[in-house]
C-alpha cells in the first residue's frame, strides 16, 4: 500500500468538512446580519450591534476562505502532511464569541 493511500480515504470526508465550514460561515454571516438589524430596530446599545456585525464579518471571511482551506486540506491529505487549523479557526472562534457577547447584551438590556 502506498503512503498516500494510507492517509487518503476515497470517501467524501473532505467535502463534508468543507460543507460544514460553509454552513458555519453562512450561519455566522446571516445570523449576525439579522441580529444586528434586530439590535438596530430595538435600539440596543452599540456594543450589541458591533458584536453582531463582527459575527457577520467573521462569517463572511470564513465563507471567502472556504475554497482556499479546501485546497490546502486536499494538498495536505495527498501529500501526507498534517492538517493545520490556521486562521479559519480563529475567525470561527471570534465570530462565535461575538454572537455570545451580542446575545448577553441583548438579554441583559431588554427586560
Amino acid at each position: 500500500m502506498a503512503a498516500d493511500e494510507e492517509i487518503w480515504d476515497r470517501g467524501l470526508q473532505s467535502e463534508r468538512t468543507r460543507l460544514a465550514w460553509v454552513r458555519t460561515a453562512v450561519a455566522l454571516s446571516t445570523g449576525g446580519l439579522a441580529a444586528a438589524g434586530l439590535a438596530v430596530r430595538s435600539s440596543l446599545p452599540s456594543v450589541a450591534i458591533a458584536a453582531f456585525a463582527m459575527a457577520a464579518f467573521c462569517g463572511g471571511v470564513l465563507l471567502i476562505r472556504t475554497r482556499l482551506r479546501f485546497r490546502r486540506v486536499q494538498a495536505a491529505l495527498h501529500g501526507g502532511r498534517p492538517l493545520g487549523a490556521g486562521l479559519d479557526v480563529v475567525f470561527a472562534w471570534l465570530g462565535t464569541l461575538s454572537v455570545v457577547a451580542g446575545a448577553f447584551t441583548f438579554v441583559f438590556t431588554v427586560r
